[in-house]
């Protein structure tokens, strides 16, 4: 949320060269709507099946159906898609490095120690998973 406010500020603040202009900038609506469903399906599955959303908590449940389907980590992929959805609504080019940190921190930082606590407590099943199902998309 803290940098989809910053996105916000840094457009008007650094307006620098639109890339993104009428009408093609409302495709940005369309991703956000699907960032938000994303995020709302692993909430409401996260929240049936009691898991944790904590990304340094080990879950207790291994999900594979839904979104997770199609991408391991569908919470930060709606999360990507809501900060690219804001960036092509905007339209200003400052808008894409906001989307472009998160994913960078997300796969230094966030993926490999959920990665980790997911392997420890699932083995066989994550790795088989993994093999399976992209990190993103």
């Amino acid at each position: 949320m803290i940098m989809v406010v910053l996105n916000i500020i840094l457009h008007y603040v650094f307006p620098i060269k639109k890339v993104v202009s009428l009408p093609y900038n409302y495709l940005g609506i369309l991703l956000i709507v699907l960032g938000i469903y994303f995020n709302l399906h692993v909430y409401f599955v996260y929240k049936k099946e009691k898991n944790t959303m904590k990304p340094n908590e080990v879950p207790q449940v291994l999900i594979t159906s839904g979104v997770f389907k199609i991408s391991r980590n569908p919470i930060y992929l709606g999360m990507a898609l809501i900060l690219f959805g804001e960036a092509i609504l905007l339209g200003s080019i400052i808008t894409f490095l906001f989307p472009l940190l998160f994913i960078i921190m997300t796969n230094i930082w966030t993926i490999p120690l959920e990665e980790k606590n997911l392997e420890k407590k699932f083995g066989r099943k994550y790795l088989d998973y993994k093999r399976k199902v992209r990190k993103w998309i």
